[in-house]
């Protein structure tokens, strides 16, 4: 394999070919990523020997000069049974996200070789289902027959990461997240709407205030993972005033929109959701300015995919249109 992860070093410890070694830059190879996974994930040495089919000195070692050329204890050896330290753990993490991102890179450059067709990865968050994503779907798979469209449900959150890993090309959520290594558009807003059981006293209402809600048991999702649509819905009450009493927490729309049938109590959606047809469920408009919520359309910044560029002129185009509507 190729360069994985580089760390500067005084001093070279074994001997190096010269696509290991170029000044002073020590290069750190497949194996000594997968050892210390295998070490970390049975936190004992011979285990990891074992699973590895070596013997447990020579894994030794080669932990030990991980940890040299790193200038980082990963392990704290004096423990029982052993555990990772602070820098371990955060090398752990980044070490399986590496593996996890190289695996996937191997299992799409085999699905070229076999001449499979080209994979697209949209991950979007559930609500984005009810707006104009499944348009923008049908288009661009219309447009591109040969591409294999890959839709996976994820929060904004989970959608950041599985961007940065490569496993999805495209995300819509509705937070905005910082980070460099991404690219954030707002493709539409949506108002948020009330949704309560029906024969609720407030769902005969044409209009609802934050207010008139603060006393109801007020149902959220997703729990977890967070930020998400839920620390959305919750800043509208912080900005208004308001704190609402908050009753249960789901990790799933359909859930939620259940428990409102159940009469549990009321969820703010996105008025798109009014398009999930449920019996049970009554939908009425909020009056109280700024009780909006995006969609944001999230890449890796710097992406200059053919492919992609496609897709997000289609989205742009749908968006547009159902703007006049």
């Amino acid at each position: 394999m190729g360069l994985i992860l580089i760390a500067q070093t005084a001093r070279v410890q074994y001997r190096l070919s010269p696509f290991q070694y170029l000044q002073g830059i020590f290069i750190m190879e497949l194996r000594h990523l997968r050892y210390f996974a295998a070490v970390a994930r049975e936190l004992n040495f011979g285990r990891a020997a074992q699973q590895l089919h070596i013997a447990q000195p020579p894994l030794s070692r080669q932990i030990r000069q991980l940890e040299e050329e790193l200038g980082a204890e990963l392990f704290d050896r004096k423990a029982r049974p052993l555990r990772l330290t602070p820098a371990g753990q955060f090398f752990h993490t980044q070490t399986l996200q590496l593996l996890e991102r190289i695996g996937d890179v191997c299992a799409m450059t085999e699905r070229m070789a076999r001449g499979a067709r080209p994979w697209f990865g949209i991950g979007f968050v559930p609500s984005a289902l009810y707006g104009l994503l499944p348009e923008v779907i049908r288009r661009f798979r219309m447009a591109q027959p040969s591409v294999e469209v890959g839709l996976i449900e994820l929060t904004t959150v989970l959608q950041i990461d599985a961007l940065k890993a490569g496993r999805i090309d495209v995300g819509f959520g509705r937070l905005s997240l910082s980070d460099p290594r991404i690219s954030g558009e707002v493709v539409s807003e949506e108002a948020m709407v009330v949704a309560l059981p029906t024969g609720h006293p407030l769902a005969r209402r044409k209009r609802l205030s934050l207010a008139q809600l603060a006393r109801e048991p007020l149902l959220l999702y997703p729990a977890k993972p967070r930020p998400s649509y839920a620390d959305q819905v919750l800043e509208v009450f912080r900005s208004h005033g308001i704190q609402p009493t908050i009753s249960l927490e789901a990790n799933e729309l359909q859930t939620v929109i259940g428990l409102v049938v159940s009469g549990i109590g009321y969820a703010l959606v996105p008025e798109s959701v009014q398009g999930l047809r449920r019996d049970g469920v009554d939908y009425v408009p909020l009056s109280d300015k700024g009780s909006r919520s995006p969609i944001i359309m999230n890449i890796r910044a710097g992406d200059a995919s053919p492919l992609l560029a496609e897709f997000q002129a289609l989205v742009m185009a749908v968006s547009r249109e159902l703007s006049k509507t």
